[in-house]
């Protein structure tokens, strides 16, 4: 158990102390693109599955007659 709390303990430590974070400014920044190219992709998705969907459905309305 004291391995466990040890590990956490300087997890924490590392955290704290050797890592640079990236300023908070510049966070929002990168969040906010990658938020705005997220539903971009999404939509396009969309877009594409909606007309081959409709692609498929007329021709297997075709097929069936």
């Amino acid at each position: 158990m004291a391995g466990i709390v040890n590990y956490i303990t300087e997890s924490f430590s590392e955290l704290k102390n050797n890592v640079s974070w990236t300023p908070r400014a510049e966070a929002q920044r990168l969040t906010v693109i990658v938020v705005v190219f997220s539903v971009l992709f999404s939509l396009a998705i969309w877009g594409v599955d909606t007309a081959f969907s409709k692609v498929i459905e007329q021709y297997f309305n075709i097929v069936k007659q």
